[in-house]
């Protein structure tokens, strides 16, 4: 009976230590699709642990309550110091995982008590003395697989309706996520003690209060994952608003680069109604022997001609007018620029999509390459068959950050545009800022023509290739 009694203290003691090791292995599944780098959530899921196991076994009890806040702090302490980035979102994880553990583990508890009573009361119990035991540590594996599987379950219902985890978090975002969690472990303090104080005083259970309670605990998880779909479906709308505003911007610029081009043709068909009187001019100075004047009258009309038609001749003057100006900008900027661009005038590509891939590609590559010694952008394009290769290379010394979702870099260097007028074209720019500076919109445009695209970064380059299947 000696050993028995140790044996039953022994499982009794073991119990909140194993519990706080799944506990540990909860927050690392939690916090991991968040965190840059996964081992990031393995050191918070492994401080979580030590802590907690350095405050169980100290001499001075401590509220679980409070036990388990500063469990929750020390690991959202560590996924700052790890990941530098979107602390606002790694209070919601904290947060949601610290009402995530009272939630599922009382939800096992009166699981495990209903469990227990029906067990108590069977004829078998009553002629097997011998086997109380047995059903203590059944009952206890019971409670500590049942929380955790029930962690586990509302922890993947979270991560599948979370879509944009490397999304920036605002403070009313933050309030508006963390309200469910908050409310829900207040009703559960409230709950959970009336429970004591009635079990205390009756020293029985009141069945219906006991269903009430796992209700209200299922319903809390509920209001978690309900207010996450309702912020990633307001962030799906806020992408999607401002997609469609970048686009508008992209076609204002498209518009003035046809009034350019439109600019341009007059020139040309001014130049061509003065040609006659240019040509009768230089005849007359050639037959008046006047070769110098001639050679200089020629000289002057060369440099119209060639102030007319632009440096660059890429097939399509829209094309023409985009790559001079990016031309333009980098001599402005002290950048080389290089360019061995055509376009395919003879296939299905519309110049309006390849403004598109060329606004964005450059405009993302002129704005890094600035930070290396010699800043150079290159442009060049072929076709192989129905593959038409657009390549964009920049010198490139930064660190890149990948979304793990799109698969697009995530630069946080901040760029003044021109069109960084008003507060629409401000969250333009934030858009652009946070999703690579239109790389989504290259993609969707190469997969327009069933094409895609690729990104390397090395040797101080980086460099995007866009395939389009052209017909």
């Amino acid at each position: 009976m000696i050993y028995n009694g140790v044996y039953w203290t022994g499982v009794a003691y073991i119990q909140p230590i194993a519990e706080l090791f799944l506990l540990g292995y909860c927050l690392s599944r939690l916090a991991a699709p968040f965190m840059e780098k996964k081992k990031g959530a393995h050191w918070a899921g492994a401080v979580y642990i030590l802590v907690m196991l350095v405050l169980y076994f100290m001499p001075q009890h401590m509220d679980y309550f409070a036990a388990y806040t500063i469990g929750a702090l020390a690991a959202f302490f560590v996924m700052c110091c790890v990941d530098r980035r979107n602390y606002r979102q790694k209070i919601f994880i904290a947060v949601t995982f610290f009402s995530m553990r009272w939630f599922a583990f009382a939800m096992a508890e009166i699981l495990r008590d209903k469990a227990y009573q029906f067990a108590e009361n069977t004829a078998y119990m009553e002629k097997h003395l011998n086997m109380w035991f047995a059903l203590y540590v059944a009952m206890t594996l019971f409670f500590l697989l049942g929380g955790f599987w029930l962690m586990l379950i509302g922890i993947r219902c979270i991560l599948k309706v979370y879509r944009y985890k490397y999304a920036d978090m605002t403070k009313k975002e933050l309030l508006m996520m963390i309200i469910p969690s908050v409310m829900g472990v207040a009703g559960y303090v409230n709950i959970w003690y009336c429970r004591g104080l009635y079990e205390g005083e009756s020293r029985k259970t009141f069945g219906s209060y006991e269903i009430l309670a796992f209700l209200y605990c299922a319903a809390a998880v509920t209001a978690i994952v309900v207010m996450i779909v309702l912020y990633q479906n307001i962030k799906a709308q806020q992408e999607g608003r401002l997609q469609d505003e970048l686009l508008a911007v992209q076609m204002e610029r498209m518009r003035k680069h046809i009034e350019q081009v439109e600019s341009l043709y007059g020139d040309i068909r001014g130049i061509r109604h003065d040609m006659a009187n240019h040509i009768l001019t230089l005849e007359k100075l050639y037959e008046g022997d006047k070769k110098e004047e001639a050679k200089a009258y020629g000289e002057e009309l060369k440099k119209a001609l060639a102030q007319t038609a632009g440096g660059i001749k890429s097939g399509n003057p829209v094309t023409d007018v985009i790559l001079q100006e990016w031309k333009s900008e980098a001599e402005r900027k002290g950048i080389r620029f290089c360019c061995d661009f055509f376009y395919p005038a003879d296939s299905n590509a519309n110049a309006f999509d390849i403004s598109v891939i060329l606004n964005n590609a450059l405009g993302n590559a002129m704005e890094n390459a600035g930070s290396n010694e010699s800043p150079y952008v290159s442009v060049y394009s072929y076709r192989r068959k129905n593959a038409y290769m657009i390549e964009v290379r920049n010198s490139f010394t930064g660190h890149i950050q990948w979304d793990k979702e799109s698969g697009l870099p995530i630069t946080s260097k901040e760029r003044a545009g021109s069109y960084r007028k008003s507060h629409k074209y401000e969250e333009i720019y934030n858009y652009e800022k946070n999703h690579g500076y239109g790389l989504e919109n290259i993609r969707k445009m190469a997969r327009k023509y069933a094409g895609d695209i690729d990104i390397i970064q090395k040797d101080g380059e980086f460099c995007l290739s866009v395939m389009l299947m052209l017909a």
